[in-house]
């Protein structure tokens, strides 16, 4: 009998996740310099973590012998401080992704439905498969989520509902009015899980109002992360806020201890430094204008984003992609978001950006 006669069907046809080359990887296969090498492929914040959240690291790291505190009190008070939520409302994940697991693990079964944009963040597809639910992919329009189409696919067996705002990896945003209007036509025993892992780079009259529609909304998940604008992506860790019954099952599906105590810690304290937020915010709306202006100069055309990453149309998209790399620059190719001549760029610091642009002239 073969191992995988033991696995259930649906777990063997998942193709796993793949995420952005890493820089030791390509100074490997390309005998490159790891120092040479500019990653824009995973969109992380290229100024790194907060200045406040490496003082913390450096004076917790002595405590790293002891478990870190399952419940993440000091953690959920500043968020719950810094958001207006109340705490019986948040749940805490490795990295955002374990926000999305846990409500799939929480609410889904063989069989349930799940509705999802096409183009939209490959994890929806991931944890629906990994669950035994059935994926209902919702073609999008103009590389943006439809929402009328995804209202009309919703059937018997609807259980869940993901929606990304901003959605990566095409950037594109739902407006907040016709958000809302989505949300008070889906019926209330229909989860809507609400992606906003990059609302921090939105400006003020784009940002987010969510929280404040989780009194009307008692169907809703919204998930955060503090691997972008935040510069945590190693220290994997995120949140989740929703209607507190909800919370509290999800609860029950959490591993214990699945945020480490340095990534607790590093989150209050980069919660904190709005002037790291804002400095990053700043120095990605001035790389996305750097980046437009070489792609118009190129004859390029490009998905207008509200993320820190653009997503450009290129000829041969694979095979520029293989020189990019050769020349130390690390994109990522999205053929598997059904985009196939399309390559995602990261926006990085001023001087990594024209690296990229440079590379990328000489090779079209």
């Amino acid at each position: 009998m073969s191992i995988q006669s033991l696995i259930p069907t649906y777990i063997c046809d998942i193709a796993p996740y793949q995420g952005g080359k890493p820089i030791s990887e390509v100074a490997r296969e390309h005998h490159l310099e790891e120092s040479s090498i500019v990653k824009l492929a995973s969109n992380e914040n290229p100024l790194g973590m907060s200045p406040k959240a490496r003082e913390v690291i450096l004076k917790s790291i002595d405590q790293i012998y002891r478990y870190p505190d399952g419940n993440a009190f000091r953690l959920k008070n500043a968020v719950s401080l810094k958001f207006n939520l109340h705490p019986e409302s948040l749940i805490f994940g490795n990295g955002s992704n374990d926000i999305l697991e846990l409500a799939s693990r929480t609410f889904l079964k063989v069989g349930d439905e799940v509705i999802f944009s096409q183009h939209a963040f490959a994890v929806y597809s991931l944890v629906t498969q990994a669950m035994g639910a059935i994926g209902v992919k919702v073609p999008a329009k103009d590389f943006a989520h439809d929402l009328a189409k995804m209202f009309a696919a919703i059937s018997p067996k609807t259980k869940m509902i993901f929606i990304a705002n901003p959605n990566n990896p095409t950037g594109t945003l739902i407006s907040k009015e016709e958000l809302k209007t989505f949300l008070t036509k889906v019926p209330s025993h229909i989860i809507v899980v609400l992606d906003e892992a990059y609302d921090e780079y939105l400006e003020i009259e784009n940002k987010s109002e969510s929280f404040s529609w989780l009194s009307q909304f008692s169907n809703l998940i919204i998930s955060r992360s503090f691997s972008k604008a935040y510069g945590l992506a190693g220290l994997r860790v995120g949140f989740g806020v929703s209607d507190p019954e909800i919370i509290q099952f999800m609860n029950r599906v959490r591993q214990p201890f699945n945020v480490n105590s340095l990534a607790q810690d590093a989150a209050v304290a980069a919660l904190m430094d709005e002037a790291f937020v804002s400095e990053s915010k700043i120095l990605n709306n001035n790389g996305k204008k750097q980046l437009e202006s070489a792609f118009q100069r190129l004859k390029l055309s490009f998905i207008p984003t509200f993320g820190n990453f653009i997503s450009f149309k290129v000829d041969k998209a694979p095979q520029v992609y293989e020189a990019l790399l050769k020349a130390g620059i690390i994109v990522r190719p999205v053929a598997n978001y059904e985009m196939p001549d399309y390559l995602r760029v990261s926006i990085g610091l001023k001087e990594e950006n024209e690296r990229f642009i440079q590379a990328l002239e000489a090779i079209i």
